[in-house]
């Protein structure tokens, strides 16, 4: 059992100690012996600031890789994530119309428009790509990319026609700088998803087998289908709201698990957001380090390590990615009919 879950508990011990490490990294000094001292002034930016910021990264990398995870069963499709997806575009887009049309709305009122907009533009997406004759591997990410900038481009323009093109700024780049005591809590919404996306994790992977294959199971293909993307479209909406627009991540994290534990999502899902919660963690820290006191967007620091690791992915994929994911689903199958014959006997 422990040899079964090595990578497991290896992720998450090295999740906890760069976790603890990162509470200590910042402009002004916090040390052990100085809260347990009880100096009021790091105790307070340690309960204000470090603590809010290091909760908001872990609900960020968990919500956004595992978002990627489902999207990827889901359109039977690698490359597909929340943003070649246009689900961060969407949530952008609702973020502006609650900007514009109720401008003295709350964050939780503005998260209610971007999760309206992100499952309708993820839906939308995903009755594209059903409806595309030929699914080849890089085409239906490309058709996101197009519907995402599509969208974005009506953002832009709605922005700078109203002059609100500074306002929209906190959410085209992603950052936790702002990240603070009670500017936050819409991020624990990501648990009981994430919570819901692991109890039904086999029923996506069924799904994601095909329309034909799920309906000779008895299992509502469209409900499945539907309420997946509306997991993975609501998870990206709250981080969008809190920390703005997170790239790459729900792109590369989940390849690079499926790569090292195969595609089955029960089998990964775990491996998955710790990995991408370390991931964001570490790009957070040398974000916070190179030009200390200053600090770079986290999402410059993704989007040059995600840049490198989806070429290195995209050239994996395209040579060894078909004849992984069929022995992978194929194996996944014999399993599930070996059960479906126990419990029929």
């Amino acid at each position: 059992m422990i040899k079964k879950n090595k990578s497991t508990l290896i992720l998450a011990l090295v999740l906890i100690v760069a976790s603890i490490g990162s509470l200590f990294i910042g402009v002004i000094d916090v040390s052990t012996s100085g809260l347990l001292a009880g100096n009021t002034d790091e105790i307070k930016v340690f309960l204000v600031s470090r603590v809010p910021r290091l909760m908001a990264i872990l609900c960020t990398g968990f919500g956004m890789s595992v978002a990627g995870l489902i999207m990827q069963q889901l359109c039977m499709n690698k490359f597909v994530s929340p943003t070649t997806g246009a689900t961060i575009s969407s949530a952008q887009f609702g973020i502006l119309i609650a900007l514009l049309f109720f401008d003295k709305s709350t964050l939780w009122g503005r998260a209610v428009f971007a999760f309206t907009f992100a499952i309708l533009g993820t839906w939308i997406f995903v009755f594209f790509i059903q409806r595309m004759q030929f699914k080849d591997v890089v085409m239906v990410p490309l058709v996101g990319i197009m519907f995402g900038n599509v969208i974005g481009g009506i953002t832009n323009f709605l922005a700078y026609k109203y002059e609100m093109t500074q306002a929209l700024s906190t959410w085209l780049v992603g950052h936790f700088s702002m990240v603070l005591k009670g500017r936050y809590e819409i991020l624990y919404l990501t648990v009981p998803l994430l919570i819901l996306a692991f109890v039904f994790s086999n029923h996506f992977n069924i799904v994601g087998m095909g329309k034909d294959f799920s309906k000779n199971l008895g299992l509502p293909y469209n409900f499945v289908m539907f309420m997946g993307l509306t997991i993975a479209a609501m998870i990206t909406a709250s981080i969008v709201v809190v920390v703005g627009s997170i790239s790459y991540i729900g792109l590369i994290i989940p390849n690079i698990v499926a790569m090292l534990k195969g595609d089955k999502i029960r089998g990964t899902l775990i491996d998955t957001a710790l990995f991408g919660a370390i991931f964001v963690l570490v790009c957070d820290m040398i974000g916070r380090i190179v030009i200390a006191p200053y600090e770079l967007p986290i999402e410059l620091i993704i989007g040059i390590l995600g840049s490198i690791l989806f070429v290195v992915m995209l050239l994996y994929r395209l040579k060894n990615g078909r004849n992984s994911i069929q022995i992978e689903n194929m194996h996944f199958l014999k399993l599930f009919r070996k059960k479906e014959g126990q419990r029929n006997e």
